[in-house]
């Protein structure tokens, strides 16, 4: 089982983000502060679990949470910022709407910018260390997840049901025959998609 908290007795909120290396969609994040005696065993990175896992986690995790909060960047955010900048600011948008402010923040990573003054640790695969850090990885990739399969239906033939952004072989080729949509990042080099990217 991850570990439970970070410091005993002081109110904190683990962080993380979904979609960093999407060819497009927004970046989402999501912040979450768990009972101090919360346990589950079954609670990990997000990207470890099966959709059917991820899913009743998820309402598992929006009803036992002490507070939780979702929020994105837009791959026009994306673009104007960088991706770097844009998941951090989803993150500070998502700790923004926790309805208690939490006294540390557990950041999934190696990067952040210092939100509000609250003291933070960035940790390296937190997700699998940490359940509030997974906590917030399985809110932030099922909402990316859902959004994706909202936007598939205006462009199905992008196969983002499937691929959910991801530069898959698939992705890669609909891009080629089909042009680009107003959700895809254009900072990701995608103009030019033809001369610079691979296809099998």
């Amino acid at each position: 089982m991850l570990k439970p908290y970070f410091g005993d007795g002081i109110r904190e909120a683990g962080c993380d983000e979904a979609g960093r290396g999407c060819l497009a969609g927004p970046v989402y994040a999501a912040a979450v502060i768990l009972p101090k005696r919360y346990r589950n065993r079954e609670l990990n990175d997000s990207k470890q679990l099966t959709r059917r896992q991820r899913e009743r986690l998820r309402e598992e995790i929006t009803s036992r949470a002490v507070a939780w909060s979702i929020a994105s960047c837009s791959n026009t955010e994306i673009d104007s910022m960088n991706i770097l900048r844009a998941s951090i600011t989803a993150m500070h948008r998502a700790i923004a709407g926790l309805k208690e402010e939490p006294l540390l923040l557990l950041i999934d990573g190696n990067r952040f910018y210092i939100y509000n003054n609250i003291p933070h640790h960035t940790i390296v695969r937190g997700d699998a260390t940490y359940l509030s850090i997974a906590a917030a990885s399985v809110l932030a990739k099922t909402e990316r997840d859902r959004h994706m399969e909202e936007l598939d239906a205006l462009y199905p033939q992008y196969g983002w049901r499937h691929n959910r952004g991801y530069p898959t072989a698939d992705h890669r080729r609909a891009i080629r025959e089909h042009g680009i949509t107003p959700y895809h990042r254009l900072s990701f080099n995608l103009t030019d998609l033809q001369r610079e990217l691979p296809f099998p």
